[in-house]
């Protein structure tokens, strides 16, 4: 509907942010970034407020939408002036016949975009998918290694990533580099993504709930030495391949939900200790106890929540109401 209704709306631009972990992330910073530059921006699609339900932009205004292969598969008009691709990892294989199913579908953000008009953008967080996407003006996400160190709540590989990502945006909108830099700077992280909840006795608690696949969570994995992990929830994978090189930085786990036994399983197998808690609430009452001073208790679970929660904010919101009862 967004996209039929487009021309009656004041002038404006479209960034539309797909990609099956980074998106939410890229899309709340993109959209930081231009209200940093004064560049009048709205957020929506699938983080925040539905897009129809906020004021129209004024002219020159830009229209910041996370996309999930959902919604884009709902769509045949969405002509985003500049698309991004975070990234392409197996996930909702009981909607898709496959992976290529799902695949195709974030594809599609691409197909709708014009040929003829050379300034519909294409930004790709991964080099290698650069041959999937039919566009002739093409950006690929850029090494900034050197100055990630300047950007607090963007630290990590993923966020190297998500950051990169937004980079291009600004480039093919044209806002000025040190503005750019700024909104890099205080950008404030999501909610439920690597979120930093509370420290007690010397162990830090993080919400990671956001992380709903084992791709997603496995950076969180990287980012701390030792970890007591909450993990499971409704799998989507049979597997814990993404995060096994760093089962290193793995105390112990305490798995909950339907993927429990199975994760438990893979840990044990693993020579990691685990206990099966099966409820969220035990499962951090069972890894405060055990946690030392110095070590992080984090949820980040590498499964969907609705086995036993509305959506995963529900599930990190449960988390956080659990530390604080502690």
């Amino acid at each position: 509907m967004f996209a039929q209704g487009r021309a009656t709306l004041p002038p404006h631009k479209v960034v539309g942010i797909t990609g099956t972990n980074g998106k939410s992330t890229t899309t709340a910073l993109i959209h930081h970034i231009l209200e940093t530059a004064g560049v009048p921006s709205l957020m929506g699609g699938n983080i925040g407020l539905p897009i129809l339900s906020q004021e129209p932009l004024p002219d020159g205004g830009v229209y910041v939408l996370e996309l999930s292969s959902y919604q884009i598969d709902l769509t045949f008009t969405l002509d985003c002036d500049v698309a991004v691709l975070t990234n392409i990892t197996p996930d909702h294989l009981d909607r898709y016949e496959g992976f290529e199913g799902y695949r195709d579908s974030k594809l599609r953000l691409f197909q709708m975009q014009q040929p003829s008009e050379p300034f519909h953008a294409a930004v790709l967080g991964e080099r290698e998918l650069s041959s999937l996407v039919p566009n002739n003006t093409l950006l690929l996400a850029l090494n900034y290694a050197d100055r990630q160190k300047n950007w607090p709540s963007l630290q990590g590989p993923h966020n190297h990533q998500n950051a990169a990502c937004a980079i291009a945006v600004m480039e093919v909108l044209g806002i000025d580099g040190a503005l750019v830099e700024q909104g890099l700077r205080t950008y404030p992280g999501l909610p439920h993504r690597m979120e930093r909840i509370a420290e007690r006795e010397g162990v830090l608690f993080v919400n990671d709930s956001k992380a709903t696949n084992a791709t997603a969570t496995a950076p969180a994995l990287a980012a701390y030495p030792l970890i007591h992990w909450i993990l499971g929830g409704l799998p989507k994978t049979d597997d814990l391949d993404d995060c096994a090189p760093h089962f290193d930085h793995v105390v112990a786990g305490y798995t909950i939900g339907e993927a429990g036994p199975m994760f438990a399983r893979i840990l044990r197998d693993a020579g990691k200790p685990v206990t099966e808690s099966g409820t969220l609430l035990q499962a951090v009452r069972d890894a405060a106890a055990a946690a030392k001073v110095g070590e992080v208790v984090m949820l980040s679970p590498a499964c969907a929540s609705f086995d036993q929660f509305r959506d995963y904010e529900a599930r990190g919101d449960a988390f956080r109401a659990a530390v604080a009862g502690l």
